[in-house]
C-alpha cells in the first residue's frame, strides 16, 4: 500500500515554552497531508461542498512518539483505509528529518448532506472518488 507525502517546516509560531512544537499543531499538519491527498481526487473539503456534502470529523486519534522542533523538515505520509460505512478514515504518520516517527494517527470522517444528515452509503460521485484515491494507493 502507498501513501502520499507532503512536506512542512516546522515554524517559530508553532513552538511551545518547552522549545517543541505544541501538540495541537500535529493535527493541523494531519489536515494539511489529508487535504492534499484527498484533493487530488475531489474529496477535499470545498470540492465535497460543491458537490453537496460535508465531511466533519468524527473520531480523532493521534499518538504522540517525539517532539518536532524549530525548523525542521516533516514528511506527513497520509493514506486512506477502506470503510463498510458513507466514512472516510485516513491514516497520517510525520516523520522528523532524521527519519523517525513523531505522531501517528487517524481522522474519522462521517459523509453529511449540507444540513447534517448522516449519509448511510457514500453517493455514487463520492463512492467513485473513494474508488479512484484507494486504487492509487494500492488499498486491497
Amino acid at each position: 500500500m502507498k501513501n502520499h507525502e507532503t512536506s512542512i517546516t516546522v515554524r517559530f509560531n508553532e513552538i511551545d515554552a518547552y522549545r517543541v512544537a505544541w501538540h495541537g499543531h500535529y493535527v493541523s499538519w494531519m489536515e494539511i497531508g489529508r487535504n492534499a491527498l484527498a484533493g487530488q481526487f475531489g474529496l477535499d473539503a470545498i470540492q465535497l461542498v460543491a458537490d453537496g456534502f460535508l465531511g466533519p470529523v468524527v473520531a480523532l486519534e493521534l499518538k504522540y512518539l517525539r517532539p518536532a522542533r524549530f525548523n525542521e523538515v516533516l514528511t506527513i505520509q497520509t493514506t486512506m483505509r477502506r470503510t463498510h460505512t458513507a466514512t472516510l478514515e485516513f491514516h497520517t504518520t510525520i516523520i522528523g528529518p532524521d527519519g523517525t516517527k513523531c505522531a501517528t494517527g487517524v481522522t474519522t470522517h462521517a459523509l453529511t448532506d449540507l444540513d447534517g444528515v448522516l449519509q448511510f452509503q457514500l453517493p455514487p460521485v463520492i463512492a467513485e472518488r473513494v474508488s479512484r484515491l484507494l486504487a492509487w494507493l494500492e488499498v486491497p
